[in-house]
């Protein structure tokens, strides 16, 4: 016994700087990553990809063929009105529920195959009574994200409406021009002829948590693999003797077992992959068996799952052995600081500033988000994510396993040994109460 109280260690000042500057850098770069792209989507929206169909058939209007679906998305397609925030794709039927069933659109705006005669028939001389409405169909996709299909649900409506009043003009210009007699209830719509209706354009099952459920579960596999990397990792050291385990008053030491760095992370990745058969079973027994979650291709979700489990854990292993213990602060920061905002499910990737943009080409979060979107979503087709998330979960994993493995034998190379010869000696191989 030295007769120094422990809490006098609170008046060393490194203990206050290190602690300072490492929680206050840690909250800076969450405050950053985390809250700072999702302050204002609306405003850096840019290329949102939206479908324009027309498909309509067109009608003969004093002795010619007009087609007015082409007049409005032609002036859509051209306008400067969104500020380069949605990408018009022009499209046909097929096409645009092809793209909008493998989430590749947020929304549509579909023009009918009787828009033209339906307008006509306001101006025309058999107009009595209460004129038809022409509509004008507006489609949302949920599946491809909540605020992603909100903002291209606006910017459709906001196009409709707005091509639906510069038609009325031309057309009340017209029927002046042609002294025509309308009933009143037709020259009211004349100034504003189309209606806009809102449909879902790909319905999704109730137990889909409205198209969020694919990013809910993938967020609960990556945190499955960083967790349990930390777990593994600290058992792996207590089982080699390097460190001891404390539960609850006991503290238990073993012998030491000397091993290299790279034989530690080789055998934490070996017990990783083999937990994750585990781990990825109880996350579908418990999200679809037990909570009654909507999900197809069940075999295929259980691989994906397993897979997605074991290449976030090693690769959070591989930065807990590069880092030591600052990396399970590194680790928080790149699996959920930097990955959950970029993920393209709370906030579409095309309402990111520039630099999370980026980010999302490789965080992993969003590769394993898509992937499963393919999955529970769109029929598991390859063009729909589903190829993305096998081949950068791949990457990542030859990632990890490069950088994880390649700085471990450097350190062993260098003899930058995690255990020196005295303290090898004097380890305790003990259990003490």
């Amino acid at each position: 016994m030295n007769g120094i109280h422990p809490f006098r260690v609170l008046r060393a000042r490194p203990l206050w700087i290190a602690g300072g500057v490492i929680t206050g850098v840690l909250a800076l770069l969450f405050g950053i990553f985390y809250v700072g792209p999702n302050i204002d989507p609306v405003s850096h929206t840019k290329n949102l990809p939206v479908g324009l169909v027309n498909s309509d058939k067109g009608a003969g209007v004093g002795g010619k063929q007009v087609n007015l679906g082409a007049q409005i998305t032609g002036s859509i397609k051209t306008s400067t009105a969104s500020g380069g925030k949605i990408d018009w794709k022009v499209m046909d039927e097929k096409e645009v529920k092809e793209e909008l069933g493998k989430g590749k659109l947020y929304g549509a705006l579909v023009v009918p195959a009787d828009f033209t005669s339906s307008v006509t028939a306001l101006t025309g001389s058999s107009a009595t009574g209460d004129p038809v409405r022409p509509q004008l169909t507006v489609l949302t996709n949920q599946s491809a994200g909540s605020m992603g299909s909100n903002i291209a649900r606006q910017a459709a409506t906001t196009a409709a409406e707005g091509a639906s009043l510069q038609l009325g003009k031309q057309l009340t210009a017209q029927a002046r021009a042609q002294q025509a007699e309308l009933p009143t209830a037709a020259r009211v719509l004349l100034a504003d002829p189309a209606a806009v209706t809102v449909e879902d354009g790909h319905p999704l099952d109730s137990h889909s948590g409205l198209g969020l459920s694919a990013f809910y579960y993938a967020l609960v596999l990556v945190v499955c693999g960083m967790l349990s990397a930390n777990v593994i990792s600290g058992q792996v050291d207590h089982a080699l003797g390097y460190t001891h385990n404390d539960m609850g008053p006991l503290r238990i030491h073993r012998p030491l077992i000397k091993a290299t760095r790279v034989q530690s992370l080789a055998m934490s990745s070996t017990l990783m992959a083999a937990l994750s058969l585990l781990m990825g079973t109880l996350v579908m027994v418990g999200t679809i068996g037990i909570m009654g979650m909507d999900a197809s291709h069940l075999p295929l979700l259980w691989l994906y799952s397993v897979a997605a489990i074991a290449v976030s854990g090693i690769g959070a292993l591989a930065l807990l052995a590069v880092f030591g213990t600052p990396g399970m602060l590194v680790v928080t920061l790149v699996f959920i600081a930097m990955a959950v905002p970029t993920a393209g499910a709370t906030t579409p990737i095309e309402s990111l500033p520039g630099f999370y943009r980026f980010l999302a080409e490789f965080e992993p979060l969003r590769q394993i988000t898509d992937g499963l979107r393919s999955i529970l979503y769109y029929d598991a087709q390859g063009d729909a994510g589903l190829t993305r998330g096998w081949l950068m979960m791949a990457v990542g994993l030859a990632a990890a396993a490069l950088f994880g493995f390649g700085m471990t034998s450097w350190y062993d190379r260098k003899g930058l040994h995690r255990t020196h010869a005295a303290e090898a000696k004097h380890k305790e191989p003990a259990v003490k109460a």
